[in-house]
C-alpha cells in the first residue's frame, strides 16, 4: 500500500491546480491561443500578420510549457525560474504575453478593417474578412486571460505568496 500513497497525492495535486483559477486560466490560454494560430495558418497570411502568428505559437508553447510544469508539480526543475521564483515567472510571462497580444489585437482588428468590402452579399470572390475577425476575436480573448492571469498572479505577490495556486 505505500507506493499508492505518493500517487494518489500526485493526483490529488494534478485535481487542486485543475480546479484552480490559474489551472483554468491557463486552458483558456491554450485553447484560445491554439484557435488563433490554427485560424491564422490554416488561410492565405502575409505582411504584419506573420507577427501575429509569431506572438501566438510563441505564448502558446510558453503556455503550456508552464501548465504542464505546474500541473506536474516541477517547477522546482528549472533552473533560476522554479523554485520560489515560480510565481514571479508566471507573473513576467503573463506581463509580456498581454503587451504583446495588444499590438496583436491591433493588426487583426487592422487587416480586419481592410477587408470590410467583401462583407457583402454580392461580392462573390473569396475574402479573409471572417478569418480576420475570428483571429480578432481569438487575440482578444487570449489578451482577456493573460490579463485575468496577471491580476491574479500580482495579487498573489502582494498578498507575499510564493506559489501560483
Amino acid at each position: 500500500m505505500p507506493p499508492q500513497a505518493p500517487q494518489s497525492q500526485v493526483r490529488a495535486n494534478i485535481l487542486k491546480f485543475l480546479k484552480s483559477f490559474l489551472g483554468i486560466i491557463r486552458i483558456l490560454q491554450i485553447v484560445f491561443g491554439a484557435g488563433l494560430w490554427v485560424t491564422i495558418a490554416a488561410n492565405k497570411y502575409e505582411g504584419s500578420i506573420h507577427f501575429v502568428l509569431f506572438v501566438a505559437v510563441l505564448f502558446w508553447l510558453l503556455t503550456l510549457a508552464l501548465f504542464f510544469l505546474t500541473l506536474l508539480d516541477k517547477q522546482d526543475l528549472v533552473p533560476l525560474l522554479g523554485g520560489e521564483r515560480w510565481l514571479a515567472t508566471n507573473l513576467a510571462h503573463d506581463v509580456a504575453a498581454a503587451a504583446l497580444y495588444l499590438p496583436a489585437i491591433g493588426v487583426m482588428i487592422y487587416k480586419t478593417h481592410g477587408k470590410n468590402y467583401c462583407n457583402l452579399e454580392l461580392y462573390k470572390p473569396s475574402c479573409l474578412y471572417k478569418v480576420y475577425l475570428a483571429a480578432a476575436v481569438f487575440a482578444s480573448l487570449c489578451c482577456l486571460a493573460f490579463l485575468l492571469s496577471v491580476i491574479y498572479g500580482a495579487c498573489r505577490k502582494c498578498k507575499g505568496k510564493r506559489t501560483v495556486i
